[in-house]
């Protein structure tokens, strides 16, 4: 049988990388295909060193990752990202579609919540976000505002893990059903509420918190515990709180 990979493969990276997904890194690229990413190129700098990784970290993708992986300099390697990985693997993945997400995040009744960043600013924060979703079994993560989830940067800070969850950008109007938690200082404390399995859990932005449409369309207002004279918490510590809140209230 004839090596599928590409003879010449910075052309072949080239020649796909306009609307692909890249996958920055070893794990971004395993966890995309535990969870069924379509990956139709995967380099390497070191093709033996990343499949020993697989070898010791994720032997489910290792037989999948021996026949993606096209290994090229690591000079050619630098030129194909932003910001080298540690690991120096990299990969493009085809987008999930849009219409089979938005179908996720509306089908109803759901059995785990929709997390909502209301207008997020920080692309490492947003990425951490989608990785706590995913780890936690939520729906899916939806960010309304400029910021683009799937931005490289986003991709990279979820470890690949927007696969393994709905991730989309929506409008405040275009949010799926279900009641709003809304999480707010001046908002009931959480450990007093049960949530429930079809919330969506909307967090405002890191500075300026909730926006003013999204604090017209929550349900509750919801306050996470806090020691007076701490200002705030980092985002995905205010989603990972309430995601384990959820999940302790469900038993599981």
């Amino acid at each position: 049988m004839s090596d599928p990979r590409p003879t010449d493969p910075l052309r072949a990276w080239r020649r796909l990388a306009g609307d692909r997904v890249l996958l920055d890194g070893f794990h971004a690229l395993k966890h995309a295909l535990r969870f069924g990413a379509d990956v139709p190129m995967a380099v390497a700098a070191d093709r033996a060193a990343a499949l020993a990784l697989a070898d010791e970290l994720a032997p489910d993708v290792r037989e999948r990752l021996a026949g993606l992986l096209t290994e090229v300099t690591p000079e050619a390697y630098a030129a194909l990202v932003t910001r080298p990985h540690p690991t120096a693997v990299a990969a493009l993945a085809v987008r999930p579609a849009r219409e089979a997400a938005l179908r996720r995040l509306a089908h109803t009744p759901r059995t785990a919540p929709v997390v909502v960043l209301d207008q997020p600013r920080n692309l490492g924060n947003a990425g951490a976000v989608i990785r706590l979703a995913a780890g936690f079994g939520a729906t899916g993560v939806v960010t309304t505002g400029t910021l683009d989830p799937w931005h490289p940067t986003v991709v990279r800070g979820g470890a690949g893990l927007h696969f393994a969850t709905a991730v989309q950008r929506l409008t405040v109007r275009e949010l799926p059903p279900g009641p709003v938690f809304a999480l707010d200082p001046a908002g009931e404390d959480l450990r007093g509420l049960k949530l429930p399995d079809d919330a969506l859990l909307a967090f405002g932005s890191e500075r300026s918190g909730l926006s003013a449409e999204l604090r017209a369309r929550a349900d509750h207002l919801v306050a996470l515990p806090m020691r007076p004279q701490v200002s705030s918490y980092n985002l995905a510590t205010s989603v990972a709180m309430a995601l384990y809140h959820w999940s302790a209230g469900q038993g599981g």
